[in-house]
């Protein structure tokens, strides 16, 4: 069934939960995320990258993901990642995203503020979802991005930037960052507590993938409430197209797409299960 990222997340947030939210980029990749929340009943969310719109249309996606996620037996949310300017935004909103990412953390912090609340203006109309970022999440191939406190969420400016643009979540830089992590990652949970406890909202983590599996589940006991998996999940997807291909028979296609939907589940489902420790379930 598909269900609003904000509905999703308040209810993770009471329950103690985390929610994967899964990076997704094309059918299979919608169809054995889903598949593993099924298979442990726990909601999910499917979200696409818009950088990806040169190898599929955002409209085809974002059609796609409803589809699959309104026959799902459990909650499944559908979310726009990374809209790095206004044009981009609107654009998810046009082609049929239900909740949308507007990423203005590079920004200075007024013209992110700006921004946001530029979309969330329109976003509001709509009934749009609008998750905002604040703090640097850089590349976690740079290593003064991941250990640099000076580029983690301000906790003062984090109230001020919430209540001036209305954002419904808030992706926050402790520590992590976005990529293949070249030193292991050690997150702020003294930050993550002082954030939960001061801000209204639910609180997202981006660069999930690689992230050590005790880090994950103690951000989730810290109030974490939205979790990015990318890097780790198109990892899984290649290494088994490499694997499998070598193995299939007579050059046959469709086998070979059957074939790698159980490794790319068993992942999945491995990540929804870290970031459930009260095991709830829908």
């Amino acid at each position: 069934m598909l269900i609003k990222v904000n509905e999703l997340l308040d209810h993770a947030t009471k329950n103690k939960y985390g929610v994967a939210a899964i990076n997704v980029m094309n059918y299979e990749t919608i169809k054995c995320a889903i598949k593993a929340a099924e298979i442990e009943r726990v909601p999910i969310i499917i979200q696409f990258y818009p950088g990806f719109d040169t190898y599929i249309p955002l409209t085809h996606i974002s059609y796609m993901a409803i589809d699959l996620a309104k026959k799902a037996t459990v909650p499944v949310a559908v979310h726009l990642d990374h809209s790095a300017s206004f044009e981009i935004a609107v654009g998810g909103i046009r082609d049929g995203f239900p909740s949308v990412m507007v990423d203005g953390s590079s920004l200075p912090f007024e013209e992110n503020v700006k921004l946001t609340s530029d979309v969330k203006r329109i976003a509001s109309v709509f009934d749009i979802d609008i998750e905002a970022e604040l703090g640097h999440v850089g590349d976690a191939s740079i290593e003064d991005d991941i250990i640099n406190a000076n580029k983690y969420t301000d906790i003062d400016q984090a109230i001020e930037f919430v209540e001036r643009t209305n954002c419904d979540s808030l992706a926050v830089a402790v520590g992590n960052a976005h990529g293949a992590y070249i030193t292991e990652p050690n997150l702020d949970f003294d930050r993550i507590k002082k954030l939960r406890d001061v801000l209204d909202i639910p609180l997202v983590l981006h660069g999930g993938s690689g992230i050590p599996d005790e880090q994950m589940m103690e951000a989730v006991n810290c109030g974490m409430s939205k979790f990015n998996i990318a890097t780790e999940y198109f990892n899984a997807m290649f290494d088994t197209l490499s694997e499998k291909s070598k193995e299939t028979a007579n050059r046959d296609g469709f086998k070979l797409m059957n074939d790698i939907e159980q490794p790319m589940i068993a992942f999945v489902t491995k990540k929804i299960k870290l970031l459930n420790p009260n095991n709830v379930t829908v």
